[in-house]
């Protein structure tokens, strides 16, 4: 008897020993989430590419085949505009806003002629920009974003090492640009 009145509490002093260790570490990692990892890349509104190796930010490129960047974005002034074209086999994209919900994805198969040209915009820069739609958003996409803040991934494929320099040119070249109107 004495020893399961043991285990008992051995488990119970345990499990609250673990508690409070959890709830002590949660400032360290509720700011190292996705978001704040690609904010601590740099300015926002520019595509930073990602290594093989982690960064000061805790950012790497894991998957030999794939080359990523990355970009945080603000659209709460003005939207942004992605841009990118190149000679690569593959491309995708995928937007997330703050807490990492994915808001939109696309890739070179579903854009037009297999050029990146993307607006990102809130609900209400949207509507004023559908109203008096710029020529040069003509074969652009319009992407509707729920919250100002985001980041965006844009990948590319280098099934061998000859596709290696077109990706990273299709990365290095790539806009997150904010947009003027025009």
């Amino acid at each position: 008897m004495f020893r399961v009145i043991f285990a008992i509490l051995t488990g119970l002093l345990g499990a609250m020993l673990l508690h409070v260790i959890i709830i002590l570490s949660l400032p360290h990692f509720s700011d190292r989430d996705a978001y704040t990892r690609v904010e601590d890349e740099g300015d926002e509104n520019h595509f930073y590419m990602l290594e093989n190796k982690d960064d000061d930010a805790g950012l790497s490129n894991s998957d030999p085949y794939i080359r990523t960047a990355v970009c945080a974005f603000d659209i709460e002034t003005q939207p942004i505009r992605l841009t990118a074209k190149g000679k690569v086999p593959f491309w995708s994209l995928s937007i997330y806003d703050a807490a990492s919900n994915e808001v939109f994805s696309m890739s070179d198969r579903t854009s037009v002629g297999g050029v990146l040209d993307l607006l990102l915009a809130s609900p209400i820069q949207l509507t004023g920009i559908r109203k008096a739609l710029p020529p040069s958003l003509a074969q652009s996409i319009l992407v509707e974003a729920p919250r100002a803040e985001g980041y965006v991934v844009l990948r590319t494929m280098a099934p061998q090492a000859s596709f290696d320099d077109a990706a990273r040119d299709f990365l290095s070249e790539a806009g997150c640009d904010v947009f003027d109107g025009r």
